[in-house]
Parts: structure tokens; sequence; C-alpha cells
């Protein structure tokens, strides 16, 4: 089939060479030119494990390409797929739908045959309803059908989620697109479950599904917090409720707060939709602002501990909001970062992917290292606040001997704590 792709992003980009992989011809559409030669060369614009390698080949063998042209792109596709962002609205924190909107618009205009328009995006209940009549307005003649085909492919993780899928949620009524899209996910018909709903439950499936995750992580970073008053050990009380199969073990992770492209923009969107369907949220809704506060809670902590050294000196490890991306977009270590450059502290980071995002964001507010070990130099206190396996691995004499004073603040419980305190540090770690 020939499958096309607006959007070159965390969704569309990994989409897009997965589906070339598969046999499909697939061409990505994206407005940024510079974007698009850097994809034509086989440069990718965004890290994704596996990524790269597959991307060069489906350029090699012709199943993909990448244009600035929406005609080009969309005309004689059998499916579009549209991939644009969703960010939250400055001010009222729902999905800023004009992206999407601009993309059926425009593409409207170049259906030429019977056509499904996929929404990859997360878009807010009943998007599909307004495609429909964009689309319809702007071509009264075409041949379509609009479903939502929700993606769940995790950053740093994309390329894997993509060929091993645990559901594949498909939104429509129709018999036509049903077709359509089984026969696209054939390959994943016998190790995957493939789902098909009304097309407002398909857009639901993501909000509810990323909005439990967060409640997840907001529950553990709750319990850590019980744990440091009372006593216990948050990773073990964790290990713990994952053995229990109603449960599960996977966000049992206590750490900064959650963060990312993903949690923060969905349950903002899902508490604004439920404001607007006079529905309260009330879990929901505490588990926003207890992450907002989080994150000034882990800053205040980190003052705490150097407060009574002059010119103190932070040294961080990570930037992006988790390990195995780049993507520094809502990262809790950056708004910890920000809070504590407030206080007018001297910061030194180190990220092993995403020096460059964080650079985009923060400037010369900060310095940057070019590995691990010289972040240290002359810190008085090294935090951890990425989960990089890099860092889980270091050889802390080696930091140790770069440091002013022998502090470490591990907000992912990273290290072994035996061990690191055996070295000599003074360590902490979350729920302890």
């Amino acid at each position: 089939m020939k499958i096309s792709i607006i959007g070159t992003g965390y969704v569309g980009l990994p989409t897009g060479v997965g589906l070339a992989e598969l046999g499909h011809q697939v061409i990505c559409i994206d407005r940024e030119i510079s974007k698009i030669n850097r994809l034509k060369e086989g440069e990718i614009t965004l890290f994704e494990d596996g990524l790269e390698e597959l991307l060069k080949k489906n350029l090699a063998k012709g199943n993909i390409s990448f244009t600035n042209s929406m005609k080009e792109g969309i005309t004689g596709a059998d499916i579009v797929l549209i991939a644009v962002g969703t960010p939250p609205h400055p001010e009222t924190k729902e999905a800023d739908m004009k992206y999407v909107h601009a993309a059926a618009t425009e593409l409207a205009q170049y259906l030429n045959k019977y056509t499904v328009i996929a929404t990859k995006s997360t878009v807010p209940v009943g998007t599909g309803d307004d495609i429909e009549i964009l689309i319809s307005k702007t071509n009264p003649h075409a041949k379509f059908d609009v479903v939502s085909l929700p993606e769940f492919l995790r950053e740093g993780f994309a390329v894997y989620d993509f060929f091993n899928p645990d559901r594949i949620i498909i939104g429509t009524d129709s018999d036509s697109a049903k077709n359509v899209l089984t026969e696209l996910y054939k390959p994943f018909a016998e190790k995957s479950k493939i789902l098909f709903v009304k097309r407002r439950s398909s857009e639901t499936i993501k909000y509810a599904s990323n909005a439990f995750l967060a409640l997840k992580i907001h529950y553990i970073n709750e319990m850590a917090d019980f744990c440091e008053k009372a006593n216990a050990d948050i990773d073990e009380v964790a290990k713990g409720m994952g053995l229990d199969s109603r449960i599960g073990n996977k966000f049992l992770n206590p750490g900064p707060g959650y963060g990312g492209s993903c949690f923060p923009k969905d349950t903002y969107a899902m508490h604004f939709m439920a404001k607007q369907n006079g529905v309260e949220l009330t879990l929901i809704d505490a588990a926003i602002k207890g992450n907002e506060k989080r994150k000034q809670n882990i800053a205040k902590k980190i003052i705490s501990k150097i407060n009574h050294i002059y010119a103190p000196k932070i040294a961080i490890l990570g930037l992006t909001f988790k390990g195995g991306t780049d993507d520094c977009r809502e990262s809790p270590a950056m708004e910890i970062i920000a809070e504590l450059l407030k206080y007018e502290l001297k910061i030194t980071a180190y990220d092993p992917k995403g020096m460059k995002n964080a650079n985009e964001l923060l400037g010369d507010k900060i310095d940057y290292a070019d590995n691990m070990y010289s972040v240290a130099n002359d810190a008085d206190i090294l935090v951890i606040l990425t989960e990089w396996e890099d860092f889980k691995s270091c050889d802390l004499h080696k930091i140790m001997v770069h440091m002013r004073h022998k502090n470490i603040f591990d907000t992912r419980n990273i290290l072994n704590s035996e061990l690191v305190k055996k070295i000599g540090f003074s360590y902490e770690r979350i729920g302890q």
C-alpha cells in the first residue's frame, strides 16, 4: 500500500520507517525543508535506538521517501496518517488542534480515490468528527473514512514497540476502513491484540491510558515521601506491591516526577475535556498538582544540602525526561534546573543524548560538560535526574576525585547505596 504520513516527529518518523520495513511504500511529509533534506540523506532528526539503520536501509530499497509537498505526498495514497503535534495551549492547557486541522484541510484537496485518514496524533474526543467536516467542506467529492489509530510507542523504545505492539486500537465503524487496516496490520495479527472500537472510544483510550500511568507514577512518588518519614524503603515497598498481579511492577519507580511529551500534556487535556463534559476527575487533578509541586520540592531538597556552602556548584547528570531519548520537553530535570536557577546557583550538566535540545531551551544559563566525569569538577553535590544506563555503571572513585564536597543525590535510585556510602559519599535517594 501507499502510505502517507504527515509529520516526522517522535511518532511519524518511527512509524514511517517501520511501515517501510514491512514493505509498504511510505512517503513522509513535513513543512521543515531542512529536516526533510536531512532525512533524504539518511540522517535522523531525533534519537531512537535502531532508527537510523532502518531509515538508511529502506531509503536504499526505495520503500520510504520524504517531501515538503502535500500534493506529492497525498495524491494516490491508500492511507494517510496524521502525526502532527498537539501541544498544550499556553493558557488553558487544552490540546491545541491547529496543526491537525490545518493538515486535514490541506490534504483534502488532493484526495483522488478512496482513502483512509487516520489520526496518530493524540487528539481530544470528537476530533474525528471535526476532521470529517473539514475534509468534506474542502473537497465535497472526496471518498474517505476517518479513523482513530492511537499510537503507543514509548520514546526510547519506539522501534521495538512498533514491531512488538502489545495492542493495536482502531476506532471506526466503517467496514471499508476495517478491511484496509486489517490488511495493514496483518503482520501483527498473530502476536498482538487488534481491537476495533468506536472512534470516540479509541480517542478516549489513549488519554485514559496515559493518565492512568501518570497516576501510578504520582502514587509511588507519594508513597516514597511517606517512606522517608516512616523509615521504610520505597524500593522494597514497590517490589512487594509489584508482585501483586493486579498491580504489576511497571511504573512503580519513584523519581522526580513524570514528564515528557505525553503525560503532562495528556493529563492536562483530560482535565480540560472533563470540564467541558461536566465531569470531575479528582484523581487526575490531584496528580497534576502534585507532580508540579514535586519538582519544586526536589529543588528545595538539593538546595538544603548545599546552603551552608559558599558559592556552591551543582553537577547534574541527566537532562532528558527519561533515558533512551534526546527529548527534553517537559523534562523533570529541566524544570528542577529552572527552579535552581532562581537562586543564581552555578550549574554544570551532562546528558548522553539531550545536550543539544537542552541548550536550545536553557542556552548559556548553565554550563555543559563533555562527559559524566568532567561534570563533577569542583562540584559540591552531584544530582542524578535521568536514569541513563551509563550512569548506573559509572566509576564512582573517578567521580569522587573531581568533586569538592562528596555529596550525591540520586533522584532515580539507580546507584547501589551500600557501595556509594562505602566509597565515602554522603548519599541520598528517593524514598529512604
